[in-house]
């Protein structure tokens, strides 16, 4: 039987319950990061994320590591925010860590988050925490709509390519980071499906190759999986 089952990598870890649900479909699933995330440690940024929990501020975050590198300094602290923030499991970590009612508003991407910024609040200035690579749509349109924009890098990525020899059938990516790092050391076959996580990473995925690409319906890396187990079913 193992030579019907489906074979897919994943470049980001994945739950156990979701690898095993795979499983049970004749979906198994490798999971293999191509890069890592590390907090910004030094003083100024310590310093800054510090000043920014005794503010009333709107705050913005356009990924879970953002979160948890500006978590990393909470000690217990409830700060008067009003959070916006990209995808749903970014939501849920905000609202476990601040209040249900912290979490003003959500998007599917960065250019739909700045656009609600932009129509639902008040405010003329919000602090992004990002990391080195964000991208420019964001604070781009804030900036054209008055609003002022105070970027706090807080994480950077590092690339941790791999060179990989088994067949698959798909691919799922999660970043442009990491489409970056796995085509620095791979080649995928023509018939390989390649499943992208938003517009973003497609497009970084056809400077690489001109495979089949599919991008996620909705946010999040567990729905990009379950995407890629409903199309091979």
């Amino acid at each position: 039987m193992q030579e019907n089952k489906i074979n897919i990598l994943s470049t980001r870890p994945l739950s156990r319950s979701l690898v095993a649900e795979a499983l049970q479909q004749g979906i198994v699933i490798d999971e293999l990061s191509f890069i890592e995330t590390e907090p910004i440690q030094t003083v100024e940024v310590q310093q800054e994320i510090e000043q920014a929990y005794l503010q009333s501020a709107t705050v913005v975050f356009t990924s879970m590591n953002a979160v948890t590198a500006v978590l990393a300094w909470q000690d217990d602290q409830q700060p008067d925010w009003v959070i916006y923030c990209m995808g749903n499991t970014t939501k849920k970590l905000l609202q476990e860590s601040f209040s249900v009612h912290s979490v003003a508003g959500t998007a599917n991407n960065a250019t739909e988050l700045a656009e609600r910024i932009a129509e639902e609040s008040d405010t003329d200035e919000v602090i992004f925490f990002c990391g080195e690579q964000r991208r420019d749509e964001l604070p781009a349109i804030l900036r054209k709509r008055g609003i002022d924009v105070q970027e706090i890098l807080v994480y950077e990525t590092i690339h941790t390519p791999h060179k990989i020899s088994k067949e698959y059938q798909a691919v799922l990516f999660y970043s442009p980071s990491a489409v970056s790092s796995f085509f620095s050391n791979n080649k995928v076959p023509a018939q390989t499906i390649l499943f992208a996580i938003g517009n973003t990473t497609a497009k970084t995925i056809q400077q690489y190759c001109n495979n089949t690409i599919i991008v996620g319906k909705a946010p999040g890396k567990d729905e990009l999986v379950r995407q890629a187990m409903e199309y091979f079913s």
